[in-house]
């Protein structure tokens, strides 16, 4: 190819990548940091040698409704990839990566953080203070629940999952429940103490807190629907740090209005940005938007990621994360 590839980028990427991509490409980034239309993104595919989005870019439909696209490759800043029609990517030609292990622990922190601010009530207790209505301490309040020495199943059981049990297991001395879509080696379940079962039913019913880590995408839309809300014990605690669409929002709003569930902490949403008035509504409910790899160590390591494999595309190898 002669001359620096063309690579477009959808959204900001922190300083020191964006550098990275620019000396090494001939990079246009999107320095308003603005959603793109579907028409935008496919403008891109069809004048740039490579799109590089991230896990809010829906890359199908519109997007991919074209004969000739000049993009031989589209890497992903992020793990996830059911954003991305793939199908459709394969039919025409256009290889995709995306950027695995580089945020397995910093999510994993932040399940962990979700799980015990929902647990000891802290966001009930932020917003007491911010609104000016603690009173002082007093013996009945605000009590929450304990976790340590507690159930705690782990639905997914990938890098993510693994780094949530080792911390929940070694640093909480947590019983560790592991449902997967395939068997676990049992050396890696043996690291965390864990002991798989066969089904989302046969774990939910013995858990006191469930944390959620499996790939969104069509097979596990509203895997946690309200017919498995209702197997989990009362009190529980649900978190979900995977991808908002594993969970019916409008089952959890009323298990958790009607207290059938103890809380839950979400980091993901269906709808994101966009988010479910009836969840707003909810008092044992910790929300972030969308913090899960949030530090700069992890950005910046994907967004390098990214940057590997392109090189080893546009110099005719394999990239080391290519999915398709």
């Amino acid at each position: 190819m002669a001359g620096k590839p063309r690579v477009f980028v959808t959204r900001r990427w922190p300083a020191a990548v964006e550098t990275g991509l620019t000396e090494r490409f001939d990079a246009v980034l999107n320095t308003d940091d603005r959603p793109l239309a579907p028409e935008e993104l496919r403008s891109a595919l069809l004048s740039f040698d490579a799109l590089l989005p991230t896990v809010t870019d829906a890359i199908g439909g519109r997007v991919l409704d074209l004969e000739a696209p000049r993009a031989r490759i589209i890497a992903n800043f992020g793990a996830g990839f059911g954003h991305i029609d793939l199908a459709r990517t394969r039919e025409l030609g256009i290889a995709v990566t995306n950027t695995p292990d580089v945020l397995s622990d910093c999510t994993a922190d932040l399940a962990m953080m979700l799980l015990l601010m929902v647990a000891r009530r802290a966001g009930e207790g932020l917003r007491e203070i911010a609104e000016h209505r603690w009173s002082g301490w007093r013996p009945t309040h605000m009590m929450g629940r304990r976790v340590s020495g507690k159930v705690l199943g782990i639905i997914g059981f990938g890098r993510i999952g693994q780094a949530v049990a080792q911390r929940a297991h070694h640093g909480f001395g947590m019983d560790i429940r592991v449902q997967n879509r395939s068997p676990v080696a049992p050396g890696v379940l043996a690291r965390s103490g864990a002991r798989q079962v066969d089904s989302v039913e046969a774990l939910l019913p013995g858990c006191d807190f469930v944390t959620l880590h499996c790939p969104g995408g069509a097979q596990t839309r509203h895997l946690i629907d309200a017919k498995r809300l209702a197997l989990m014990k009362p009190g529980a605690i649900l978190v979900n740090t995977a991808r908002g669409e594993v969970v019916d929002e409008a089952a959890l709003a009323r298990a958790l209005s009607t207290g059938a569930l103890g809380g839950a902490g979400l980091d993901v949403f269906e709808g994101e940005p966009c988010i479910n008035p009836a969840l707003r509504a909810c008092p044992n409910l910790v929300m972030l938007p969308h913090l899960g790899s949030a530090t700069l160590e992890t950005r910046e390591a994907m967004g390098f990621r990214v940057i590997e494999n392109l090189e080893d595309f546009f110099s005719g190898q394999r990239p080391r994360d290519r999915i398709a």
